[in-house]
């Protein structure tokens, strides 16, 4: 697929509440996320940042004023030491990303679309509803959009230790070969 495809859904609408002087709760901001880019080497894939912490866990984010959404966060914008991270992700349509591992743990949600979620044994997972979640546990994995229409699905990654199996630490991955 072209690495020109033009995001076809609507920027998602972003709610972020804080409080005033005297403690009471409000929306200091309501208001679309347009910016989305294409990550390097996804041909296809969109990316947009809601809000990421990137002060450590447990975040000291309700005591700041500093707008999340606009944070730089690590290694391909998409997960940082000791952060949490919330994008969403456009998937054009017939696109697979490469497979890819992140030390962290990611909660994906479907939110429009199809889906289908693929790990190194070969299994094809097709998410069809609007809702159904994925939880990766720093698994190698990659994504392709089945159908004819651009898919979204949101994602919050959080960081992890990397898993370990048989001794060895499961890290970083990414194959920019497919």
């Amino acid at each position: 697929m072209s690495s020109n495809l033009p995001p076809v859904l609507p920027g998602p609408r972003r709610i972020v509440t804080s409080h005033d002087s005297d403690g009471k709760a409000v929306v200091s901001v309501d208001g679309t996320v347009h910016s989305s880019v294409m990550i390097e080497g996804f041909n296809g894939h969109r990316t947009g940042k809601f809000w990421a912490s990137t002060d450590g866990l447990p975040t000291n984010d309700n005591n700041c004023s500093e707008d999340g959404g606009a944070r730089q966060v690590g290694d391909l914008g998409l997960f940082a030491s000791n952060a949490a991270n919330f994008i969403y992700s456009d998937l054009g349509p017939g696109v697979r990303t490469p497979m890819h591992r992140t030390p962290s743990i990611d909660y994906n949600i479907l939110i429009h679309g199809e889906l289908i979620l693929i790990t190194d044994d070969g299994t094809e997972t097709h998410l069809k509803n609007a809702g159904d979640v994925v939880i990766q546990k720093g698994t190698n994995h990659a994504w392709r959009n089945p159908g004819k229409e651009w898919t979204r699905w949101a994602t919050v990654l959080v960081d992890a230790k990397p898993a370990v199996v048989n001794g060895q630490e499961l890290g970083w991955f990414l194959e920019m070969d497919k």
